[in-house]
């Protein structure tokens, strides 16, 4: 801010900055002081948001806060923006313009009257020296060398001199100093007296370097005659040589020094080859014989038959199934009596779908195409889960390389992060980018294969950037045979992060960009920040950070802020974008590094849970992940489950010891062991993104952490190209909104505007303002936009195939500063239909949640560009056979990244409340800063508590409403947030409801909906189901009650349900009547009650598979295509309109056979089946169950659900008989 010039080259700031001006305060920091400060009148002047170079001016009036923007003109002069016509006055500093408005009646809402004045803070504890981590391993000597950090009572200026640097400079300072200043006012171009100070000061340094050169010289005149040259010159000069050529000379050897020692032991691994090449050569060893192709791969399994089969049988048998990659076959192999083997071969186009049991970790059903209109299913069991993955890992890769899609689906993507402790890599670092160590770690049948992507964040690491990529690609090279392309190298003091491409997607890669932030005091300083590359892979974004943040046990406050510095600075992605934090400008960032986190518990406890491999209550005690629960650090984001011991900090030269202290100069430095290395990522809503492994290595032991890596499995679209041509304009599809509104956490009372952008619109969108505002509490606004205010976007094509990939990034704007206050993304894949749909998200600015959003919308796709296709990754689905099950962790749930999006559900009505006494100490439901507003828990989303999709095997059997779930197992999602703190046996808070004591199972949210938390007062109400009829705006939270006695269990509602509220303290006894009362009346409600600080969290249901919501409500939440059926529990016993709202799929009269039926649907591919079976007339297909479809052959439950729906809707539409 303070860098505009004003007239005449005045600071606009006046000669000083004045004590009520504060530089780079965020718009939610500047309520905060101001609604601190209290009194009418109160004010500050910060730094615009939304302009560079321009001002805000904040000013408290009846506990709200009004802002004006202050904007320099093209001379410089400042000016507040006043309405049109009204000519504004024109000052050359801001505390002129300032004494102006303290003077009453000026135009402003009050006079300005209290200045509210920065918080001036101490830098001397800045430094980050707090656990040394960064220093060298020991050299030889260096006694009195290291220069010792001020203690915590020593201001900075003061320090004591350790070396001889500090006191020389000082004298230099106190004397000579002046001597060149004279010299410069006389015309001099030198400083002879600083040069001689430093000369002095560098003499030991000198000589030491003197030593070391010529020890090398022998080396390099043998290896490296090149260098040897250069070195044997230096030396000769620095014998006859002083004066004024001594520091160049110093500066120069020091350059040869360190390109000889980063390269000498290179050049001598190749004359020693070269030698070796000459002589008889032995066999090369085995690491380097890879073969590019993919070997045949073969699995032993067994049959899973059932048990009425059984006795037909008498005992399983053996199979064998082996996989032939590069051939596209699967050969399943029965061994029959003796050495006889029957074996059938079926083709890659054979194979319709792999089905992975979610109960029983290593099952898997295969469906195999016999004849032409005929499939048939097998399961097996797997040696164990790993080769189950393994397996579908291989038959993955098989089906994507003879796809006929010219473009890939899904690419495979290696991340690994690793503190290199200042030391250069050891030779092999194989095992790192094998994923081979502890953890999560890949199959060894499927840990050669090559991935597309390789991204390496590294710190402390003192590699030139042109060797480090040099030594990645030539290991690269050796563990797969490909020469892998470098996209990027980004490096910010020895922070670096490196991006690796497969030759053949090297031109699928644009718009690469990359950018670094540095975080210290001041934000120069230190050597901690961050590096960054985004680029786009054909239609998908990807952005990938490598940081290091402060070191310290208790630098917890620090390192939260130096993540959302980052997160605010580091310049990446499309510059269109600069309204969005880099958590929203890429379909998916990875944000990887030595973040630095510990743990909080006793070193000898730690260190006995370690020996025991007992890592949860670690995990509970770790940091980053009691910050990330309470909303302070990433947001929304997720973690893979950690499986290997803690990281940090070992002693080199061996993993077998922590070693937790460290003599400082300060004094003994406690380093607990801790999970310093992490690797999190944070996709866009409906993409589809698995974690394969995360883990580290046990055997790289150069540095004092062990290097950590994580694979994962990535969903990607094609630069779509539409086969149709442009859209003529019957053709073009409609994006439609009915209605937004937004809950915002401020104190101010201006307008909104929303704006929208898109990958897929020509340029963003406007809004035009909201047209209804209220409020029940000073700190929360409620604006809502009727369907005239907002803008219909027309998307660039109107292909459903393309268009179900896209997403709309929205930011809710003030008219006053057009200032963001919150942003969010939306998935277009579930609103395509004809009729509106519901969606209901948080809105986060700056890396905090600032509120939600909600309202319904279509996207409407012309008939005749409705065609599309499988996905890949669709290939695969997970078998819902099951309920209940062993703790154990699917990796497929496929996530469909993370919804925090929802088709609106009714979710109050699926949680029973906890009541907060009845929390036990630790428990994560309870978070600390929660906002206390009423109205806000109606929408709020509670922290992200960890935990990805929770599979079903979650929840309990519908038909069981025993208390024992309430022992959950450990969720079971492939990519949980975070470790799950609720292990087996965990006693659960008990629910009070009015029909006694319920088990509540408090498995931790998912990602992708927070289910409101609610305070007490909202016991008082009760739930019901939502029904679409046109009543409120949103009959899905308008008409929610919670239930008086709350169900047994989140998804076993049928009992409640059906006995009704009961007579409960509510406005309506019956669970179902029909009272609608909206959020605003719910919030008065709450508002009235009285309200605990702290307000118990819902215990959260977890959501089925592919984060499709399931439970009431339903008619909100289709995705398209509709994705698994709804649990029959709560299906019997609803009338079908409450289940599905009409949809695009629905039926349409003039259809005549059951093919054009199939066609208009787009899954004509069932035809064949159903006919076969019977099911060839429309007017029985009515009857038809889930069960029919899957013996014609309909697997797929997304398929089946629209199948469904479809016949659902169709009934409706028929006059009742």
């Amino acid at each position: 801010g303070a860098s505009v010039g004003g007239g005449g080259g005045i600071s606009p700031l006046g000669p000083a900055p004045p004590m009520w001006y504060h530089r780079d305060l965020s718009r939610a920091a500047a309520e905060e002081l101001l609604a601190r400060a209290g009194r009418d009148g109160s004010f500050l002047v910060r730094d615009s948001e939304s302009v560079n170079g321009a001002y805000a001016l904040c000013v408290l009036f009846q506990k709200h806060v009004h802002t004006y923007r202050i904007l320099p003109d093209d001379e410089g002069f400042l000016a507040v923006q006043t309405s049109q016509g009204v000519q504004p006055k024109r000052f050359k500093t801001l505390p002129e313009l300032v004494s102006l408005y303290l003077q009453p009646s000026q135009g402003l809402v009050t006079t300005l009257l209290y200045a509210v004045d920065r918080e001036e803070t101490a830098i001397s504890d800045d430094r980050d020296y707090s656990d040394g981590e960064d220093e060298k391993p020991p050299l030889p000597p260096r006694s009195a060398s290291t220069s010792t950090p001020p203690g915590p009572d020593t201001p900075t200026e003061s320090a004591p001199a350790a070396n001889g640097l500090s006191t020389i400079s000082h004298e230099y300072l106190k004397g000579s100093y002046a001597l060149d200043l004279e010299a410069v006012k006389q015309g001099a171009c030198a400083l002879p007296h600083l040069n001689k100070t430093l000369v002095s000061s560098c003499k030991r340094l000198n000589g030491e370097v003197d030593k070391v050169l010529s020890g090398l010289e022998i080396l390099s005149k043998v290896f490296d005659q090149q260098s040897a040259f250069m070195v044997s010159k230096m030396i000769q000069q620095s014998v006859n040589q002083g004066g004024d050529q001594e520091l160049e000379n110093l500066v120069t050897k020091l350059a040869i020094l360190k390109d000889l020692l980063s390269s000498i032991e290179k050049k001598a691994l190749k004359a020693l080859q070269d030698m070796s090449l000459s002589s008889p050569c032995s066999p090369p060893p085995l690491s380097m014989r890879h073969s590019k192709a993919i070997p045949v791969q073969a699995f032993e399994v067994k049959l899973d038959v059932y048990l009425t089969e059984l006795t037909k049988i008498g005992k399983s048998q053996k199979y064998t199934l082996s996989v032939d990659v590069e051939g596209g076959r699967l050969v399943v192999m029965k061994k029959v009596k003796d050495s006889q083997e029957d074996w059938t071969t079926f083709t890659h186009d054979k194979i319709r779908q792999l089905i992975k049991s979610q109960r029983v970790q290593n099952k898997l059903g295969i469906v195999f195409e016999k004849e032409k209109d005929k499939s048939q299913r097998k399961d097996f069991i797997f040696a164990s889960a790993k080769k189950r993955e393994a397996f579908c890992q291989l038959l993955q890769l098989m089906k994507n390389k003879h796809s006929n899609q010219d473009e890939p689906d899904m690419i495979s993507i290696f991340i690994g992060t690793w503190n290199m402790g200042s030391v250069p890599s050891p030779k092999s670092v194989a095992s790192w980018v094998l994923c081979r160590g502890l953890g999560k770690t890949l199959d060894e049948m499927t840990v050669t294969i090559p991935h597309d992507l390789y991204v390496f964040g590294s710190q402390e690491n003192s590699v030139c950037d042109r060797e480090w990529m040099e030594s990645l690609r030539a290991m690269l090279k050796e563990q797969t045979e490909l020469d892998y392309k470098p996209i990027a190298v980004q490096t910010l003091w020895s922070i670096k992060i490196a991006v690796l491409v497969k030759p053949e997607h090297e031109n699928r890669i644009s718009h690469v960009g990359m950018s670094s932030v540095k975080t210290g005091i001041a934000n120069t300083l230190g050597n901690k920040g961050a590096v960054g590359v985004s680029f786009m892979f054909n239609g998908t974004s990807f952005g990938f950070v490598n940081c290091h943040l402060t070191s310290g046990n208790e630098k917890i406050a620090r390192r939260n802020q130096n993540y959302l510095d980052i997160l605010r600075l580091l310049s990446l992605g499309d510059k269109q974008l600069s309204s969005f934090d880099i958590s929203l400008r890429f379909t998916h960032l990875f944000w990887l590094g030595d973040l630095n986190y510990r743990l909080d518990m006793d070193i000898q406890e730690i260190l006995n849970y370690i020996n025991r491999k007992e890592f949860d209550p670690l995990l509970k005690v770790d940091q980053l992940n009691l910050e990330r629960e309470k909303n302070k650090v990433f947001l929304r984001f997720a973690e893979e489950e950690i499986s290997f011991p803690p990281t940090y900090r070992y002693e080199r030269g061996s993993r077998d010891t922590y070693v937790w202290q460290k003599q400082k100069a300060t004094g003994m430095r406690t380093n607990v062991p801790s999970w310093c290395d992490r690797i999190l990522w944070k996709s866009y809503p409906e993409t589809h993104i698995v974690c394969n492994s995360y883990g580290c290595t046990d055997d790289i032991v150069t540095s004092d952490h062990s290097p950590v890596f994580a694979t994962f499995e990535v969903g990607v679209t094609s630069q779509f190209v539409s086969k149709k041509g442009l859209p003529k304009s019957s053709e073009q599809a409609y994006i439609e909104f009915e209605s937004i509104e937004a809950i915002v956490k401020t104190a101010s009372r201006t307008k909104f505007f929303i704006e929208f952008y898109s990958t897929c619109l020509e340029e963003f969108k406007k809004s035009y303002e909201n047209d209804s505002q209220s409020s029940d509490n000073v700190n929360f606004l409620r604006v809502g936009w009727s369907n005239k205010q907002l803008t219909t976007l027309k998307p660039l094509l109107s292909e459903i195939e393309y268009l179900q990939d896209q997403h709309l990034l929205l930011t809710v704007k003030s008219l006053d500063g057009y200032e963001s206050y919150g942003e969010c993304v939306l998935a277009l894949k579930s609103m395509i239909g004809s009729t509106a749909q519901q969606f209901h998200t948080y809105l986060s600015h700056r890396g905090e949640e600032t509120g939600n959003i909600r309202g319904s919308m279509r996207v409407r796709v012309p008939s005749e560009r409705m065609g599309t296709r499988e996905r890949l990754y669709e290939w695969i689905s997970v078998d819902k056979d099951d309920t209940g099950g062993p703790k154990g962790k699917s990796t497929l749930v496929t996530r469909v990244g993370h919804e925090y999006v929802k088709s609106v559900q009714s979710t109050l009505s699926m949680f029973p409340l906890m009541p907060k006494q009845d929390a036990p100490d630790g428990d994560p439901s309870i978070s600390k800063n929660s906002y206390n507003n009423p109205a806000y828990y109606i929408l709020e989303g509670v922290p992200n508590q960890s935990a990805a999709a929770l599979s079903p095997e979650l929840l309990p059997s519908p038909t069981s409403a025993n208390p024992q779930v309430a022992k959950a197992p450990l969720p079971s999602a492939g990519a949980r947030t975070k470790p799950s703190y609720i292990s087996p046996g965990h006693s659960h808070p008990r629910v009070q409801g009015v029909g006694g004591t319920v088990g509540s199972t408090l498995n931790r949210p998912p990602p992708d909906f927070p289910p409101p938390p609610l305070p007490k007062g909202a016991l008082e109400m009760v739930a019901e189901a939502t029904f679409p009829k046109p009543r409120p705006l949103y009959p899905d939270l308008a008409e929610v009650r919670i239930p008086a006695a709350s169900p047994a269990a989140p998804l076993a509602l049928g009992e409640g349900f059906r006995r009704g509220g009961g007579p409960g303290p509510g406005p309506g006894s019956g669970a179902l009547d029909d009272q609608s009362c909206s959020v605003l009346q719910m919030a008065k409600t709450l508002s009235e009650s009285e309200f605990p600080g702290q307000p118990p969290r819902a215990p959260s249901a977890p959501p089925p598979l592919r984060g499709q919501p399931m439970g009431i409500g339903l008619d909100a939440c289709r995705t398209f295509p509709p994705r698994n059926p709804i649990p029959e529990s709560i299906a019997e016993d609803m009338p079908e309109e409450a289940l599905w709202g009409s949809s695009s799929s629905s039926l349409s009269v003039g259809e005549s056979s059951v093919g054009e039926w199939l066609q208009r649907l787009g899954l004509e591919r069932y035809e064949q089946g159903l006919l076969h079976n019977g099911w060839d007339d429309l007017e029985f297909l009515s009857d038809i169950t889930e069960e029919d479809l899957e013996e014609a052959g309909v697997l797929d439950p997304a398929h089946k659900r629209i199948l469904l729906e479809s016949l659902r809707q169709q009934q409706q539409q028929q006059p009742q008989k």
